[in-house]
């Protein structure tokens, strides 16, 4: 098939059948790019921070950036357009009729349903990127004398404490993190 036909049709389908934005599509993409073997893992969980730390919406970010690293121009604008098409079709059609049926019992409880849902594959992300992070060479006792595991640490606490509990504008955290992250490379506390 060709390639940028299949970008289109795989990022159709993510965009058709994947509900709560962006990052209940990260575990769809993850399958879909190592099924393809358009990138690894590592490839992925590093553009993953840099589609979260970019503007725009994060799941048009890392559709074009799959996109453009497997057919170029080309390749990103098939898949971005694959990505949005869908949900563009199917909130035009929502916004005409959910105003009728918006109390209506069955469509309350898809709401709960979907809500419930998409916490789950929040939750699945974050602990598929963050074994990633963490444990990429797999759990051991190794893990845990290197200062990568507890830089990653310290930064994730702080992140966390920051946006739950301060209100930091993640814009701050996330230009935080990155400083710290260069300045742990430069004096070479952390090794790639």
């Amino acid at each position: 098939m060709n390639p940028l036909l299949l970008l289109f049709l795989e990022f159709f389908k993510m965009g058709a059948l994947t509900f709560g934005g962006g990052y209940a599509m990260i575990p769809f993409i993850e399958e879909t790019v190592l099924r393809h073997e358009w990138m690894t893992t590592r490839e992925l969980v590093d553009f993953i921070a840099v589609s979260e730390s970019t503007p725009g919406a994060f799941a048009v970010n890392i559709s074009t950036y799959v996109g453009a690293e497997v057919g170029g121009i080309l390749g990103a604008i098939c898949a971005t357009f694959g990505l949005v098409l869908p949900p563009f079709l199917i909130i035009l059609l929502i916004a005409k009729v959910y105003e009728k049926f918006k109390k209506n019992t069955l469509v309350q409880g898809a709401m709960l349903g979907l809500k419930s849902t998409v916490v789950g594959l929040i939750a699945a992300t974050v602990l598929s990127v963050g074994k990633e992070v963490f444990f990429s060479g797999g759990i051991s006792a190794q893990v845990f004398t290197t200062a990568n595991f507890y830089i990653s640490l310290v930064i994730f606490a702080v992140a966390l404490f920051l946006l739950l509990y301060k209100k930091l504008n993640p814009i701050l955290i996330i230009a935080g993190s990155a400083a710290v992250g260069i300045l742990a490379g430069y004096t070479g506390l952390i090794q790639v």
